[in-house]
């Protein structure tokens, strides 16, 4: 496995891994590894020629008051799983390299599309314009034909689409499913904050989405009555940013299921700010 930090000798790999018509799949990612980041290694190896990594803590998608010094960098783990799983070549600029002269200093960005604005947008105003404006720098360091991206960011992943969509990109963007701890926690990297009482009183965020699934398989299409049953079962957190139905494709509230529709939950467990998110699908 090749590690590698400069976006000239990143391209320059899969400009060579490229030929002849080879295929290529890119995960992007802030390190930390679990299982759901290994679930999207498996599926860019499962679809694709070759698989690349990125390993990058994007200073710009954390706000001041965010975690950014002390997001977990267990970087050796981190390669020995990639290492295990079969990744040919893992690219970890540096944020000079991403950010030639400097994160403060750099003004180019990508405006994120309306899909941003709501639920995170509210919370983190401007998590995505960061989000997007790196993961359209991935895109250009590591040239590849899919990147892979996990649906328990379910935001992000609508923000990212819309960037190819509106950009006219060629990268195909493949949505992977949520992995779960067997209790049903949704597994994140920052779980690893949490103390044994905060990791047991979390387990109410998917306790609630599957009871709002099963009430939405059971016939409910009142936004506000699912909405409801989560409010009711969330108690066990701390705080709550938002526990909402929202439509699919814009994200915005919705009074009536009529169309794919998605419930999402925001949470804060102590100082752990937990995300989840349960597909709600008509068609």
């Amino acid at each position: 496995m090749e590690t590698i930090s400069s976006i000239d000798a990143m391209r320059a790999w899969c400009r060579e891994k490229s030929i002849s018509g080879k295929t290529i799949g890119l995960v992007p990612t802030m390190g930390a590894l679990h299982k759901g980041h290994l679930s999207l290694v498996h599926a860019a190896k499962n679809s694709c020629d070759h698989c690349v990594t990125s390993i990058f803590v994007n200073p710009t998608q954390f706000a001041a008051n965010e975690d950014l010094d002390q997001y977990p960098r267990p970087i050796e783990d981190d390669l020995a799983m990639l290492r295990h799983a079969g990744v040919e070549a893992v690219f970890m600029p540096t944020a000079d390299e991403m950010y030639p002269g400097g994160v403060e200093r750099h003004a180019t960005s990508v405006h994120p599309s309306a899909v941003a604005l709501p639920l995170e947008g509210v919370h983190r105003p401007e998590h995505f314009a960061g989000v997007a404006t790196v993961v359209m720098k991935l895109f250009q360091a590591a040239p590849s034909d899919r990147a892979f991206f996990g649906r328990k960011d379910f935001q992000q992943l609508c923000v990212i689409e819309h960037m190819v969509r509106d950009m006219n990109l060629s990268i195909e963007i493949v949505p992977c499913d949520i992995v779960r701890e067997p209790d049903g926690l949704a597994m994140s990297s920052r779980n690893r904050y949490l103390s044994d009482d905060e990791r047991q009183r979390a387990l109410c965020i998917s306790k609630s989405l599957n009871l709002v699934e099963r009430a939405f398989l059971d016939g409910s299409r009142d936004a506000k009555q699912l909405e409801s049953i989560m409010a009711d079962h969330l108690s066990p957190c701390d705080s709550v940013d938002y526990a909402v139905v929202a439509d699919r494709q814009t994200l915005l509230p919705v009074p009536k299921i009529t169309r794919n529709a998605v419930a999402l939950v925001a949470a804060r467990l102590g100082a752990t700010r937990l995300i989840d998110n349960r597909e709600l699908e008509t068609e």
